[in-house]
């Protein structure tokens, strides 16, 4: 059963930036693109670092401003005091950056965004090399499937395809993302694998299973013995 994968939607045609791209030039191009941050590349497009907003943005809190001067001074402070006073994008970029791949799920995008506290993931290629950009908006676009084109998953790959189940036998609700199966089948099992497949369609929010069985199997399978139908 195919899932959306990262590759279903970044964007393809990314804004990028050379090291030696002066900060005003950054700032230009990331309101002309109407994007938050842009990649900076090397001639063979790998990429070396993230310019955000929030790194540009140190120059503007630091502008005008009297420091004040301490003994001690935080490591966080320091790096924002260093970027206020950068001009080119090798010393205005995070790096290393956070990266994914074309064929990773949309929950693995997610969940890395969610750990290195990222808000975009540049996508690169089995070289290395950049081929797009995947955000938080685009992780969520998902969700704005149909209800009808989940149920049509939900029938055709999880209930006929995986687990060849007769038309009729199981019923599937779509409703805002939600779904909810009913009916009865011969086993326990794939009552429990009809459920969590269904899960795992892409724009499913929530599953709700009535399903009957006629068997409970989930002890034998457990212990390596299969039913006899």
């Amino acid at each position: 059963m195919r899932t959306w994968q990262v590759d279903d939607v970044m964007t393809r045609e990314v804004a990028t930036v050379g090291e030696e791209t002066p900060y005003r030039v950054i700032v230009d191009m990331l309101i002309r693109r109407g994007v938050s941050a842009v990649p900076v590349v090397d001639d063979f497009r790998r990429v070396l670092g993230v310019v955000s907003e929030a790194d540009l943005l140190h120059k503007v809190e630091h502008s005008g401003a009297q420091e004040e001067r301490r003994v001690f001074t935080g490591r966080r402070r320091r790096a924002s005091r260093e970027k206020a006073g950068a001009l080119l994008a090798k010393e205005l970029m995070t790096a290393p950056a956070v990266t994914t791949f074309p064929g990773a799920s949309l929950p693995a995008a997610a969940r890395l965004m969610d750990r290195e506290a990222v808000k975009r993931l540049p996508v690169l290629d089995d070289l290395g090399r950049l081929v797009g950009i995947v955000t938080r908006s685009d992780l969520l676009r998902v969700h704005l499937r149909t209800d009808a084109e989940i149920r049509e998953d939900v029938v055709q790959e999880v209930l006929r395809r995986v687990l060849a189940v007769r038309d009729g036998l199981v019923t599937v609700q779509v409703r805002d993302g939600a779904v909810r199966l009913d009916g009865r089948l011969d086993r326990r099992t794939a009552a429990e694998l009809a459920e969590k497949l269904a899960g795992q369609v892409s724009g499913v929010v929530q599953v709700t299973s009535t399903i009957g069985y006629d068997v409970d199997d989930a002890g034998l399978v457990e212990r390596g013995i299969t039913p006899v139908a």
